[in-house]
């Protein structure tokens, strides 16, 4: 049995207001249009802010009797932080950097000190920034070639659009070069004098990159490149031997870069070769080589050279390969490494620029982990830094030396409360979706953990973009695991994990795969005696968010309880608006409802907001951020309101919205643990478990 609500407060009915459309002759019904803000990205219509605080309310309320299970759960997830815990340092040219959190802080500091010797300077105190701001996100930080300055970005309201300021950090002084609304990377030019950056449009998207000189006017800045693809999004980055500035530009499916001198950041871009639907690539350059990662030729991608007097030119160096994904490569000055995923487990390969195609493989010690190279800002090194954990083995930092294969173990992430791995057990299992594919999941419970069914288990996806999920630690799932569930990650089409063809099966008009996949991995986990029904919890964020959506409206009765975070779940309204933020750059994604009748027929066959229906849904908690670019507020307050007019159970459902933040919830690491002891907390409850711990 889930518990019910507990308290008497009715929850808030959001009123129905006529509203439609007509799109491809078929007209659209939407009664709680009226909760988007028309004067949007302004969030100002008193009666649409007091809904939602009332939403708050409600959520306070429902909660209240949680408290004391809230708090503990909080308290166990604090207890496994190591409060003053500092980043392991790394060398980069004259200095040594490191960041840190003092005892009880919310942010970070950030250090450096001489290579040779000398005191400890602090050169940027988030939290000072922070100070009286609900919010705070540092976005880019990147200190100039000759070390003396720092140029920094934030945000103090969760929209995404970042301050940018530059700190002397010879003297402590802010120059009065600021420039405000900036979204993308920081490039410092070769002669520590410019920057070159992206801003952020009237549309919240980064469709130009611009130059400026220290100590000129930044509205004088000059634009280097104008982006007239309204889909198309534009970012800056740093070859590795720092000679050459990267202006790559490109939706989800397309790709095209131009590279222009460090510097001299104004003269004519080099343009590598002119995009092409579906052709993606990236760019690195290595004493006048090309290195191009691209999947012109195969889905799994290839690398390929090409000269800088014919950019365009492309020779294989490394073929592409069906069971071999690449993923990335990391120029150095004697070798080269690739990144990648075999069968889903990821790969890190050493290889030498003259024998490119036999590759040093990096040997790890688990059958199931997540690896990659972690910070590694110099070019010339023999040794690599890589970061390596499995769903039982914590984060951990290694060096890694090139020439003897040798691993040095420099940080492994400490649970301060107590960890005990071998109290865990992990596993990988193959479920079979309703098509015949297999589809993998990883699966992490506490030794004794009993498959008759009478378990609880909580399973988590996202499933786009070709994000993989890969099966990492997570200190906050040991407070599920510890009171008898088994969590679960279902490596679901639309991510890249078993490939960048898994990643296609998830996408456009393959788009239901990814629900069809969550749904039959919860049901195969239920038959494998995982759990049973009633006792499946589900999450998921954003896209994943859309997931829950949908799979809620697909198998509610499987579910005992599902939490959607900033969900992406009006997706017909809002790949029709092509002045919200991110919508044009989605619809190679999604598919474009306005131009293609197919598209919006098949969008409106699965938008979880379109499909609610009039049935028992299982209890749920949602949120949303009112500052969201990404997933606007209104989507999940659209989602709940119609949820609640239609659904006919007796069920909790809620509504969070953090009123001063966006995409990614609260900012301060104890606000953000305290979110999620309330998300555990709140499955607990419903599954009728909360006196049990």
């Amino acid at each position: 049995m889930t518990a019910k609500t507990e308290t008497a407060i009715q929850p808030p009915i959001a009123e129905k207001r006529p509203h439609s459309y007509t799109v491809h002759g078929v007209t659209i019904t939407d009664e709680y249009h009226w909760l988007r803000d028309q004067g949007y990205p302004k969030i100002e219509n008193k009666e649409i802010l007091a809904h939602l605080e009332a939403e708050n309310a409600y959520f306070e309320a429902q909660m209240k009797p949680q408290e004391k299970l809230v708090e503990t759960i909080f308290q166990e997830m604090k207890r496994r932080i190591k409060e003053d815990d500092s980043s392991v340092p790394q060398k980069d040219g004259d200095f040594i950097y490191w960041s840190k959190f003092d005892e009880g802080a919310q942010y970070r500091k950030h250090y450096r000190k001489p290579v040779k010797g000398g005191a400890d300077q602090l050169i940027l105190d988030e939290n000072k920034l922070a100070e009286g701001k609900d919010y705070f996100r540092l976005g880019a930080a990147e200190i100039s070639p000759d070390g003396k300055l720092l140029a920094y970005a934030y945000d103090d309201n969760g929209s995404e659009r970042f301050d940018l300021h530059i700190r002397n950090l010879e003297t402590g002084e802010e120059l009065k070069d600021i420039i405000p609304g900036t979204l993308s990377s920081i490039v410092w030019t070769k002669d520590s004098k410019g920057l070159v950056y992206g801003l952020a449009n009237e549309n919240w998207r980064t469709d130009n990159a611009y130059y400026h000189r220290l100590g000129d006017d930044p509205k004088k800045a000059k634009l280097l490149y104008k982006e007239d693809d309204i889909g198309f999004g534009v970012g800056v980055g740093l070859t590795a031997q720092e000679d050459w500035i990267i202006i790559a530009t490109g939706d989800n499916v397309t790709s095209e870069v131009r590279l222009v001198p460090a510097d001299n950041p104004a003269a004519e871009p080099i343009l590598v070769a002119p995009r092409k639907v579906g052709r993606e690539y990236s760019v690195d350059v290595r004493d006048g080589t090309l290195y191009i990662l691209t999947n012109d030729d195969h889905v799994n991608f290839r690398v390929a050279t090409a000269s800088l007097k014919a950019p365009g030119d492309w020779t294989t160096l490394i073929a592409g390969s069906e069971r071999h994904y690449l993923t990335g490569v990391s120029l150095f000055k004697d070798f080269f490494v690739t990144e990648g995923r075999i069968d889903g487990l990821d790969q890190v390969e050493v290889r030498r620029y003259d024998q490119p195609t036999k590759a040093q493989p990096i040997k790890f010690p688990e059958a199931s982990y997540t690896a990659g190279l972690g910070d590694n800002p110099e070019y010339d090194v023999s040794k690599l830094r890589l970061d390596y954990e499995s769903m039982v083995t914590p984060d951990t930092v290694f060096d890694y030396t090139v020439a003897t294969g040798a691993f040095e173990t420099l940080k492994v992430q400490e649970i301060p409360s107590g960890y005990d791995a071998s109290q865990y057990q992990t596993e990988r299992v193959m479920i079979t979706a309703r098509d015949g594919t297999k589809v993998p999941v990883s699966i992490l419970y506490k030794k004794g953990f009993k498959k008759d069914g009478s378990q609880p288990l909580h399973l988590y996806a996202y499933g786009a973009y070709g994000y993989a999920m890969p099966p990492g630690f997570s200190a906050n799932r040991l407070s599920y695991v510890d009171r008898g569930f088994a969590y679960a990650i279902a490596h679901i089409r639309g991510g890249d994990d078993l490939g960048y063809q898994w990643y296609l099966d998830g996408k456009l008009t393959k788009r239901t795969n990814t629900f069809n996949d969550f749904v039959d991995a919860g049901k195969a986990l239920i038959e494998m005696g995982y759990t049973s029904k009633g006792k499946l919890t589900a999450s998921g964020g954003s896209a994943g968010g859309e997931l829950m959506g949908a799979v809620l409206n697909q198998a509610p009765e499987i579910f005992g309880a599902v939490v959607s975070h900033v969900a992406f779940v009006d997706v017909l309204n809002t790949m029709l608006d092509e002045t919200l933020p991110l919508t044009p750059g989605e619809w190679p994604e999604w598919g474009n409802p306005i131009t293609d009748k197919a598209a919006f027929d098949y969008i409106r066959s699965y938008s979880p907001y379109d499909n609610v229906e009039a049935k028992a849904y299982p209890p749920m908690l949602w949120t949303a951020g009112l500052n969201d670019p990404r997933v606007t507020y209104w989507e999940p307050a659209k989602m709940v309101a119609k949820l609640r007019a239609m659904k006919t159970d007796d069920n909790v459902l809620l509504l969070k919205t953090n009123m001063g933040a966006g995409h990614g919830g609260k900012s301060g690491r104890f606000d953000r643990l305290r979110e999620n002891a309330e998300e555990a907390a709140f499955l607990v409850w419903q599954l009728g478990l909360a006196d049990a711990k």
